[in-house]
């Protein structure tokens, strides 16, 4: 480790202790490791990373096993095995936006065990290439000097969907690099589609500079971490025979480091890659990952990203400090604890792939909900991390739908849900049946998809990716025109709660969506039309303030006195600078809903005591000031810190136990950064 990366590293952990998401004994749920596509994505679901195996955001194990041996003394540091082995002391866990470090510290040795997954939202190979460092960083704090080894394994459950099936394994050559190579026999290339699947096809790689290990091996996970306990040897042979059921001795890829004398500060790493081959479908034409789009191969991208391993990790150190910073003076602590986890989040359950052009087509997946894939009501709260990070990302989202909505595969006047299953984009797939009005949500979709395209215009200052896909926009805008101010029996995007005639939130989103409509007419050239629908959107908006009216707030639906709702939707009418509705309004609301929280979060409306959490932070960004702002966004950071269910983070949860209702690990949670687009 050189000095200067030293330093940064230094600067960055002092940086951490007063913005990291994990500081002053704030709990994550679940910790982020391996963080790339929603096939590769890998979470501790514990307080200690040697308290349970790291497992797929699903949940099923995908094992990966670290032990040290310090001066002849054995400790564990990740993986929920050989229990004998004590744990290593864990000192420190730190989140930030692309790494996760785990500080440990025992026998007068300190070892930070960092995950670095690059997730630069500006840098589009590199935020595609399936890549995380696993990295120690390793210092003698006693004054002594010591002798350490340290053991690393991953496991062939990352390469099957089910531990039955077959895998097989090979060392590829690379000049100047050790490398180990593992993957499924059958190699169903995109062949499963839907929500708790993990992929099973293309290869994993472990991979490190040649100078680095002493030895590596694979061979099943007993064998493995036996010998390297037992002192008979560093690493057993490699003669496992192949192939073999994932479940059949736990096949891993295994490595050993050793330093006979650390006195000094002296770093580590290696390299995990999982080249998927092809990552998604698009109306039948199978994609490549953006990075092989652009010609690179895979060997090309494992050299690069050994041999730029000091800079990539300076360049996420740079973006995390900015990006925390930027954060904490925008909200507060309690909102960048919130917002650091929800950025790797929401980046990771997406797949950045490239058309046959080359295109970037950036397709979200609805984890633990239904499993579609590019849907618009998940991209919708999730844009503003994209808006905020870089705008291409969100036109990369909205592409395949505009595609889709204006060829004749698509035969309503209103925006579809989604595209399909993922990873298979290929059309709407109900039932396996027809497609049908009842399977949609066309004032939702439309609104959304209205909304969406006017941020992107005025971020990218111009409208000439929406005038391309012009005939489908103003069909939308007709729709709204004709059924938006007092929506029918609809379902929204809390579809979760039934459908809902009459809803308020609802028309909020549609009277918005036509004050954007109207805005890209402007931008259009086309003022005779954006005056029409800019008269209607203002017509419309006085009408909802009487109509919604209830006493001292506005109620769930026209129709239904008495009622309550978060009104989240009403946040873009600041944030784009439209004024449609009488300020006075979003005032009245935030008052209202102060008196209206539990413990861990202001419930989504008055029928239930669930919450959305990503509507949490929608509805505190229409506050004015700070300390209504922190009194709707301090239960979320205490749901968070508090809650008993250990996975990545829900967005949909019970605000008086502070219990799971349901999804996890989804795009949605993006939408924190809603506070970050406020001018």
């Amino acid at each position: 480790m050189t000095k200067r990366s030293f330093l940064l590293l230094i600067g960055l952990c002092l940086l951490a202790c007063n913005i990291s998401a994990q500081d002053a004994g704030f709990r994550l749920p679940a910790v982020p490791l391996v963080t790339n596509n929603p096939y590769f994505s890998i979470w501790s679901f514990s307080n200690h990373p040697g308290e349970d195996w790291p497992r797929h955001w699903t949940g099923s194990v995908q094992a990966m096993a670290c032990f040290a041996k310090i001066d002849g003394r054995d400790y564990r540091l990740l993986g929920h095995t050989h229990n004998a082995v004590p744990l290593m002391s864990l000192k420190k866990t730190e989140v930030t936006p692309t790494l996760t470090i785990y500080t440990f510290e025992e026998s007068g040795i300190r070892i930070q065990l960092v995950f670095t997954s690059p997730l630069l939202a500006d840098d589009l190979v590199l935020l595609s290439e399936p890549l995380t460092y696993v990295s120690w960083k390793m210092e003698a704090v006693d004054g002594k000097v010591h002798k350490l080894k340290v053991y690393f394994d991953v496991s062939a459950e990352l390469v099957v969907n089910s531990n039955e099936q077959a895998v097989s394994w090979s060392r590829p050559r690379i000049a100047g690099l050790d490398i180990m190579q593992m993957g499924s026999v059958s190699q169903d290339v995109l062949k499963k589609s839907g929500d708790d699947l993990r992929i099973d096809w293309g290869y994993l790689y472990l991979v490190s500079p040649s100078s680095q290990l002493k030895a590596d091996v694979i061979c099943g996970a007993d064998a493995a971490r036996k010998s390297f306990l037992n002192n008979t040897a560093d690493l057993p042979d490699d003669d496992l025979r192949m192939p073999r059921a994932a479940s059949d001795d736990w096949p891993v890829m295994a490595s050993v480091f050793s330093l006979d004398s650390l006195s000094r500060p002296l770093e580590r790493f290696i390299l995990l890659a999982y080249d998927d081959g092809f990552r998604t479908e698009f109306l039948n034409r199978k994609l490549l990952p953006y990075w092989k789009a652009q010609g690179i191969t895979t060997a090309q991208m494992l050299k690069d990203a050994v041999r730029d391993y000091r800079k990539i990790n300076e360049r996420c150190e740079n973006f995390d400090e900015h990006l925390m910073k930027s954060l904490l003076q925008a909200g507060g602590q309690a909102y960048c604890d919130i917002a650091v986890p929800a950025y790797r989040q929401s980046l990771a359950a997406c797949g950045l792939s490239g058309d046959i052009d080359g295109t970037a087509v950036y397709f979200p997946k609805e984890n633990f909900s239904n499993g579609c894939i590019s849907t618009v009501d998940v991209i919708y709260p999730a844009c503003p991390v994209l808006l905020f990070c870089n705008p291409l990302l969100l036109k990369a989202q909205l592409e395949p739908l505009m595609i889709y909505s204006s060829s004749k595969r698509w035969k309503f006047r209103f925006a579809p849900h989604d595209l399909g299953t993922y990873p298979l984009a290929n059309g709407q797939v109900y039932g396996g049946g027809e497609v049908t009005e009842e399977d949609q949500m066309p004032v939702e979709e439309s609104g959304n998809m209205l909304i969406m395209l006017y941020a992107l215009s005025l971020k990218q200052g111009n409208s000439d990716f929406v005038v391309k896909y012009w005939p489908a926009v103003s069909k939308w805008a007709e729709y709204l025109k004709e059924k938006g101010l007092d929506p029918e029996n609809q379902l929204c995007t809390d579809d979760f709660a039934g459908h809902l005639a009459h809803n308020t939130n609802l028309s909020i989103k549609a009277i918005v969506a036509l004050g954007c409509y109207s805005k890209l007419c402007d931008m259009a050239g086309k003022p005779d039309m954006a005056k029409i629908y800019w008269r209607t959107a203002s017509e419309f908006a006085s009408k909802w303030k009487t109509m919604a009216a209830d006493g001292d707030h506005y109620k769930l639906a026209f129709d239904k006195g008495g009622s309550w709702s978060q009104k989240y939707n009403l946040v873009w009418d600041k944030v784009l600078g439209l004024k449609l509705f009488d300020p006075s309004i979003a005032e009245q609301e935030i008052k209202y809903y102060k008196t209206k929280q539990n413990i861990y979060g202001l419930p989504l409306d008055n029928r239930k005591d669930y919450t959305k959490l990503d509507w949490i932070l929608w509805t505190a960004s229409m506050a004015e000031n700070a300390d209504d702002f922190n009194a709707l966004t301090g239960s979320v950071h205490k749901f968070l810190n508090e809650t008993p269910d250990r996975v990545p983070m829900t967005d949909w949860y019970d605000t008086r136990t502070g219990k799971q209702v349901g999804f996890q690990a989804r795009s949605v949670v993006g939408g924190v950064f809603i506070k970050m687009l406020k001018p």
